[in-house]
Parts: structure tokens; sequence; C-alpha cells
């Protein structure tokens, strides 16, 4: 082969390299930027470790009435991450998280207003809530079996005996409450006073209150 031909044969490499190494880079980067970390998603899509209860989706809570059009569980992305992280702990100990709610648009904020309006109960849809921000989530633990830990009150109990604050219990209830707690602190929640059930994820906190709305199939 004539050097120059050559010459040009190993420069047309050399920018093709350099082109396709860049064009693997762009889509890297798209990929990572595709899904932002305060995008909607459905929990199950990424984790089958989860246990459902989603009582809003059901005649089984305190307002009597089923709000949700079907039960799903969705959450903005860093949530998903979190409480998956979460989970992977709780896992490690002979447990599994089980949701009872989870990202409640406003529209159902609203319904539940419409239902019972009283502050104490239900967030203002005025104000909007963490749950409406997609940033909070109500919880339980179960065992091997599916059994619930014993927590002392039931989801949505609005009486004193709720409160993290409460301790005229059993020290088998203090303990499970506690083991919820400090997961779910580590990972980077923060627990809510008068509900042992319910934890709102600090990096969502800020986030703006939203009526995304998905899909029942």
């Amino acid at each position: 082969m004539p050097k120059f031909n050559r010459t040009l044969f190993l420069l047309l490499y050399i920018l093709g390299m350099i082109s396709t190494n860049a064009q693997s880079k762009t889509y890297a980067n798209n990929i990572d930027q595709v899904i932002a970390d305060t995008t909607f998603v459905n929990l199950k899509d990424y984790s089958s470790d989860f246990v459902y209860d989603m009582k809003y989706a059901t005649e089984d809570n305190f307002l009597k009435a089923k709000v949700y059009d079907c039960a799903e569980c969705f959450l903005r992305l860093k949530t998903v991450k979190a409480l998956v992280e979460a989970n992977k702990s709780f896992m490690k100990k002979g447990y599994k998280i089980k949701l009872f709610d989870c990202y409640r648009p406003l529209f159902i904020q609203k319904r539940m207003w419409e239902i019972v309006s009283n502050p104490k109960y239900v967030a203002d849809p005025k104000k909007g809530s963490i749950h409406n921000r997609g940033g909070a989530v109500d919880i339980t633990l179960v065992d091997s079996n599916g059994k619930e830990l014993d927590m002392g009150t039931s989801f949505d109990f609005f009486g004193k005996e709720a409160s993290h604050s409460y301790m005229n219990l059993s020290d088998t209830i203090k303990a499970n409450r506690q083991l919820l707690k400090k997961i779910m602190i580590k990972h980077n929640f923060n627990s809510f006073d008068s509900e042992w059930w319910h934890y709102n994820l600090k990096a969502g906190l800020n986030d703006k209150v939203s009526n995304t709305k998905w899909n029942c199939d």
C-alpha cells in the first residue's frame, strides 16, 4: 500500500474511533438523562419484593370509600430508589415492607377532602401534602409468612396510641416500631410523629404538588 494511502487510512480510522466514542458517550448520557429522579414511576417496575394493601383503592379505610381507581403504587423515582434500598435492609432481617399508600394525585386529595373536610384527618388540597408530592409512603412490616408485625394500632388510627412518642406499649410493639423507624431514617426518610406508618423522603419535601395521573389497565 502506498505511503499516502496508508496515512489516509490511518487518519480515517482514528477519526472513526473518535466519532464512535463520542456517540457512545452521548448515548450513555442520554440514557442517564431519560428518567429524571423527579419522574413518577410504578414501584412494581423496580422491585417485586414489596407487599401491597392499597387501602384507598378499597373501602377498608377511615373514609369508608374507594377513592383510587386502582391499586398502584406510584412515586417519584428518587423515592422508589430509597424505598428499594430500605426494603433490602429489612429483607436481610427477614421482613418486607407492606404498603398502604404512596403518591396521591391532587384530584384524589380533593375527593378525600370532599368526604372528610377536616385537616386533622385529611390534608387540605389547597396546601397539599407530601403524598401529593410523591415523596411519602404509608407502610408497615411483614414477616416471612406475610404476617404484619404488631405496631400497636391499625393503619390510619388517629388516637394518641399511634404516635411514636406514646410509650404505654409492650416491649415487642416498641421494638417493632423502632425497627421500622431506624431503617427508614437510615435510608433518608423522616418519620411523622403522630403516625407510626408514615414516612417522608427528605429529598422530596420541596417537590411541587402534582396531579399526575396513571392509567389503570
